[in-house]
C-alpha cells in the first residue's frame, strides 16, 4: 500500500481555510435567505410555499447553469492568477458576462411568454399552480442580474478575493428579510402582495447586490485594477479558450438542474402513492435544511477549485499529489461534521416550521423528517465525490469527466430507476428520495479511480505575447 503524500507546508492550509470559511459563512447567509423566504412564506399559507418551492425549481436551472458558467472562469482564470498575469481574467470575465446575458434572456422569454406551462411541468394541483404563476410573473426580471452578480464573483474568486461575497450575501439577507415582513403579510401600513410580496423582495435584494459587486470592482479592488473600459474589452482568443472550456461545465449544469427539477415533477404528480403538494413541501422544507449544511462541501469544492487550478498555473506540478491526498481527507471530515450536523438539527427545525405555519400538516412534517434521514446518509457521500470530481479534477482541467460521470449515474440509471419506483412499482414518498439521491453515494468509486490516477492535470492558460 502506497504511503500518504500529505502537504506539510502551513500556508496550504491556510490559503484553504481561508478561501473555505469566508465561501460557507457567504453561502449560509445566501441560503439563510431562502429559508428565511421558505418560513416567511409558509406563514402566509402552505400553498404559496409549494408554489414558491415549484418556481425555484426553474431558478435553481438557472443558478445551476450560472454556476458552470462561473466554474469555469475560476478554473481558466485561477491559472493565471498562478502566473500573476491579471489581463487575461478580466477579458475571460467579459465573455463570461456575455454568455450570461444571454441565458439570461432565454430564460427570461420562456418565463414570460408562457408562465402557467413553465409552473405545470412541476404540479398540478390548482393552489399551488396559482401561486407558482404569480410568483414567476416577478421573478423573470431576476435572471439577468443574478447572473452578472455571481459571474463578476466567480472572477473575483479565481484571484482568492472571497469577502466581497459574504458582504453582498450580508446585503441580501437584509433588504430580503426586511421587504418580506412589509410585504407578505402588509406590515407596517404596506399592502398584503403574498408570494407576489416575496417575489419583490427577493428581486431588490437582487438588485442590491450588483450594485455592491459593481462598486467593490471599480472602487476597492486592488487585484485585477478594474475599470469600466474593462466590461467592453474582447479578446477573441481568449472568449474561445473560454467558451471551449465551459461547454463541458454549462452541459453538466444543464444535466444536473434538468435531474433535480425532474425530482420535484416526480414527487408533485406522486398524488396516488400520498405525494403531491405535501410532498413538494416537506421536500422544501428537507432540502432548505440539507442546503445550510451542503454550504461546507460547496465551500470544500471551490476552494480546492482555485488551489488546484492556481498550483498548475504556477507550473508546481509536483506539489498537486500532496495536495490531492490531503483535500480527500479532509472532505472525508467534513462529510462526517455535515451529516451528524444535519441529524441532530432535523428536528428542531422541522418543529419550527410546524410552530410557525399553521397550515404545515403533521403529515408533511413527519415526510420531511424522513427525508431529512436519508440525507444524512447520502450527503456523506456528497462531501466526497462532489468536491473531488468539481474540485480537484475539474479545477484541474478535466471537465469532460463529470460531465460523463453524471450522465451516466444521474440520467441512466437514478432517473429511470426513480420513475420505475415511483409511477410503476408505487413505492412511498421517502423511498423514491432515497432512489432519486442513490448517486451521491456510488459515485465516490468512480471520483475515487480517477482523482487517484492523476490524468486530469491540463494546463489552459496561453503563453503571452
Amino acid at each position: 500500500m502506497k504511503k500518504l503524500q500529505l502537504v506539510k507546508d502551513r500556508s496550504f492550509y491556510k490559503a484553504f481555510f481561508s478561501i473555505w470559511s469566508v465561501l460557507v459563512l457567504h453561502n449560509i447567509i445566501t441560503l439563510g435567505v431562502n429559508l428565511l423566504d421558505n418560513v416567511m412564506v409558509s406563514a402566509y399559507s402552505e400553498a404559496a410555499m409549494a408554489g414558491v418551492s415549484a418556481v425555484n425549481q426553474v431558478q435553481f436551472l438557472f443558478q445551476q447553469l450560472m454556476l458552470g458558467a462561473g466554474d469555469a472562469a475560476v478554473v481558466l482564470g485561477s491559472q493565471y492568477w498562478g502566473q500573476k498575469r491579471t489581463e487575461p481574467i478580466k477579458r475571460i470575465a467579459v465573455g463570461a458576462l456575455l454568455l450570461g446575458a444571454v441565458l439570461s434572456l432565454l430564460f427570461f422569454t420562456v418565463s414570460a411568454v408562457a408562465p402557467a406551462a413553465v409552473v405545470s411541468l412541476f404540479t398540478d394541483d390548482p393552489a399551488i399552480h396559482a401561486a407558482g404563476v404569480e410568483y414567476l410573473k416577478v421573478m423573470k426580471y431576476s435572471f439577468l442580474v443574478f447572473a452578472l452578480t455571481n459571474l463578476l464573483l466567480s472572477v473575483l474568486r479565481s484571484v482568492e478575493t472571497v469577502r466581497i461575497g459574504f458582504w453582498v450575501s450580508l446585503s441580501t439577507l437584509l433588504v430580503n428579510g426586511g421587504l418580506n415582513y412589509l410585504l407578505i403579510e402588509g406590515h407596517l401600513g404596506f399592502p398584503r402582495l403574498g408570494v407576489t410580496g416575496a417575489a419583490i423582495a427577493t428581486l431588490s435584494a437582487r438588485v442590491v447586490e450588483l450594485c455592491v459587486v459593481v462598486v467593490y470592482l471599480l472602487c476597492m479592488d486592488k487585484k485585477l485594477s478594474w475599470r469600466i473600459r474593462d466590461f467592453f474589452t474582447w479578446d477573441r482568443l481568449l472568449a474561445k479558450d473560454y467558451l471551449k472550456l465551459v461547454r463541458s461545465f454549462l452541459l453538466t449544469s444543464l444535466l444536473f438542474g434538468g435531474a433535480v427539477m425532474l425530482q420535484t415533477v416526480i414527487l408533485g404528480h406522486m398524488e396516488e402513492t400520498g405525494g403531491g403538494g405535501s410532498t413538494i413541501a416537506a421536500n422544501s422544507i428537507a432540502s432548505t435544511l440539507y442546503q445550510m449544511l451542503k454550504v461546507a462541501i460547496v465551500g470544500a469544492s471551490s476552494a480546492a477549485a482555485v488551489l488546484i487550478g492556481k498550483a498548475i498555473g504556477s507550473g508546481k506540478m509536483e506539489d498537486i499529489k500532496s495536495y490531492a491526498q490531503t483535500l480527500q481527507l479532509m472532505f472525508v471530515g467534513i462529510g462526517v461534521c455535515t451529516s451528524t450536523t444535519l441529524f441532530l438539527l432535523r428536528a428542531p427545525i422541522v418543529g419550527l416550521y410546524a410552530a410557525i405555519s399553521p397550515d404545515l400538516s403533521a403529515e408533511t412534517a413527519q415526510m420531511a423528517l424522513d427525508f431529512l434521514a436519508v440525507l444524512c446518509v447520502t450527503g456523506f457521500g456528497t462531501a466526497y465525490q462532489m468536491p473531488v470530481a468539481t474540485g480537484i479534477i475539474r479545477g484541474g482541467g478535466d471537465a469532460r469527466f463529470v460531465l460523463i460521470n453524471d450522465l451516466i449515474s444521474i440520467w441512466g440509471i437514478v432517473l429511470p430507476v426513480s420513475f420505475l419506483a415511483a409511477f410503476v412499482f408505487k413505492w412511498p414518498p421517502v423511498a423514491v428520495i432515497a432512489c432519486l439521491n442513490a448517486d451521491q453515494v456510488f459515485k465516490c468509486g468512480a471520483a475515487g479511480i480517477k482523482v487517484n490516477r492523476y490524468t486530469w492535470m491540463k494546463k489552459l492558460t496561453r503563453k503571452e505575447e
